[in-house]
Protein backbone atom coordinates (compact mmCIF):
# COMPACT_ATOMS: atom_id res chain seq x y z
CA UNK A 1 0.00 0.00 0.00
CA UNK A 2 1.26 3.22 -0.82
CA UNK A 3 2.70 6.06 1.69
CA UNK A 4 -0.17 8.41 2.38
CA UNK A 5 1.61 11.41 0.94
CA UNK A 6 2.43 9.22 -2.59
CA UNK A 7 0.04 10.33 -5.24
CA UNK A 8 -1.65 8.54 -8.14
CA UNK A 9 -1.31 10.00 -11.63
CA UNK A 10 -4.78 10.99 -11.51
CA UNK A 11 -4.33 12.44 -7.41
CA UNK A 12 -1.08 14.47 -8.68
CA UNK A 13 -3.52 15.63 -12.02
CA UNK A 14 -6.24 17.22 -9.72
CA UNK A 15 -3.23 18.85 -7.13
CA UNK A 16 -2.28 20.59 -10.18
CA UNK A 17 -5.53 21.93 -11.28
CA UNK A 18 -6.41 22.76 -7.84
CA UNK A 19 -2.58 24.59 -7.70
CA UNK A 20 -3.12 26.05 -10.92
CA UNK A 21 -6.66 27.54 -10.05
CA UNK A 22 -5.72 28.16 -6.26
CA UNK A 23 -8.63 26.48 -5.26
CA UNK A 24 -11.57 24.61 -7.72
CA UNK A 25 -14.91 22.80 -7.47
CA UNK A 26 -15.67 19.28 -8.89
CA UNK A 27 -16.63 20.70 -12.01
CA UNK A 28 -13.55 22.80 -13.02
CA UNK A 29 -11.10 19.65 -12.11
CA UNK A 30 -12.99 17.85 -14.88
CA UNK A 31 -12.35 20.87 -16.99
CA UNK A 32 -8.61 20.89 -16.36
CA UNK A 33 -7.66 16.64 -16.48
CA UNK A 34 -7.33 15.11 -19.97
CA UNK A 35 -9.90 11.95 -20.37
CA UNK A 36 -11.30 12.97 -17.22
CA UNK A 37 -13.07 10.05 -15.17
CA UNK A 38 -16.68 10.67 -13.72
CA UNK A 39 -18.19 12.85 -11.31
CA UNK A 40 -18.32 10.54 -8.75
CA UNK A 41 -14.55 9.09 -9.28
CA UNK A 42 -13.43 12.76 -8.79
CA UNK A 43 -15.31 13.30 -5.79
CA UNK A 44 -13.80 10.43 -4.43
CA UNK A 45 -10.42 11.36 -5.10
CA UNK A 46 -10.75 14.77 -3.54
CA UNK A 47 -12.10 13.04 -0.69
CA UNK A 48 -8.95 10.58 -0.44
CA UNK A 49 -7.01 13.72 -0.99
CA UNK A 50 -8.38 15.24 1.93
CA UNK A 51 -8.28 12.08 4.17
CA UNK A 52 -4.32 12.17 2.81
CA UNK A 53 -3.69 16.06 4.19
CA UNK A 54 -3.83 17.47 0.77
CA UNK A 55 -6.77 19.51 0.48
CA UNK A 56 -9.43 21.10 2.33
CA UNK A 57 -12.57 22.39 0.83
CA UNK A 58 -15.20 25.07 1.86
CA UNK A 59 -18.75 25.76 0.79
CA UNK A 60 -19.66 27.85 -1.71
CA UNK A 61 -23.58 28.16 -3.06
CA UNK A 62 -24.10 24.05 -3.90
CA UNK A 63 -20.61 22.97 -4.45
CA UNK A 64 -17.58 22.81 -2.72
CA UNK A 65 -14.36 24.54 -3.27
CA UNK A 66 -11.21 22.25 -2.50
CA UNK A 67 -7.71 24.33 -1.53
CA UNK A 68 -4.63 22.87 -1.22
CA UNK A 69 -3.50 22.52 2.94
CA UNK A 70 -0.19 23.64 1.62
CA UNK A 71 1.85 25.74 -0.83
CA UNK A 72 2.83 24.78 -3.91
CA UNK A 73 6.21 25.64 -3.20
CA UNK A 74 6.53 23.40 0.02
CA UNK A 75 4.49 20.65 -1.41
CA UNK A 76 7.37 20.37 -4.29
CA UNK A 77 10.12 20.65 -2.25
CA UNK A 78 8.76 17.48 -0.05
CA UNK A 79 8.17 15.72 -3.69
CA UNK A 80 11.91 16.74 -4.84
CA UNK A 81 13.24 15.16 -1.67
CA UNK A 82 11.15 12.12 -2.41
CA UNK A 83 12.33 11.53 -5.99
CA UNK A 84 15.67 12.10 -5.20
CA UNK A 85 15.68 9.26 -2.42
CA UNK A 86 13.35 6.82 -4.27
CA UNK A 87 15.47 7.24 -7.63
CA UNK A 88 18.70 8.99 -7.20
CA UNK A 89 19.89 7.42 -3.59
CA UNK A 90 19.63 11.26 -2.47
CA UNK A 91 21.96 12.21 -4.74
CA UNK A 92 21.47 15.70 -6.52
CA UNK A 93 24.22 15.68 -8.27
CA UNK A 94 22.78 12.34 -9.90
CA UNK A 95 19.54 13.56 -10.51
CA UNK A 96 20.66 16.82 -12.50
CA UNK A 97 23.09 14.60 -14.49
CA UNK A 98 20.12 12.66 -15.47
CA UNK A 99 18.12 15.55 -16.49
CA UNK A 100 21.23 16.90 -18.41
CA UNK A 101 21.58 13.68 -20.22
CA UNK A 102 18.10 14.20 -21.68
CA UNK A 103 17.47 17.69 -21.84
CA UNK A 104 19.63 20.63 -22.94
CA UNK A 105 19.20 23.54 -21.02
CA UNK A 106 19.87 27.29 -22.59
CA UNK A 107 22.16 29.21 -22.05
CA UNK A 108 19.73 31.37 -19.81
CA UNK A 109 18.94 28.52 -18.04
CA UNK A 110 22.62 27.48 -17.40
CA UNK A 111 23.58 30.93 -16.17
CA UNK A 112 20.93 30.80 -13.93
CA UNK A 113 21.94 27.73 -12.52
CA UNK A 114 25.58 28.59 -12.19
CA UNK A 115 24.47 32.03 -10.27
CA UNK A 116 22.75 29.90 -8.09
CA UNK A 117 25.43 27.80 -7.13
CA UNK A 118 27.70 29.75 -6.59
CA UNK A 119 25.08 31.40 -3.84
CA UNK A 120 24.69 28.00 -2.58
CA UNK A 121 28.21 27.85 -2.14
CA UNK A 122 28.62 30.64 -0.26
CA UNK A 123 25.81 30.11 2.02
CA UNK A 124 27.73 26.66 2.83
CA UNK A 125 30.74 28.68 3.95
Amino acid sequence: MPAPDQLSRRERQIMDSIYARGGATVSQVIQDIPDAPTRPAVRALLTILERKGHLDHDKKGREFVYRPTKPRAQAAKSALRKVLHTFFQGSLERAVVTHLSDNRPTDEELQRLSKLIDKAKKRGR
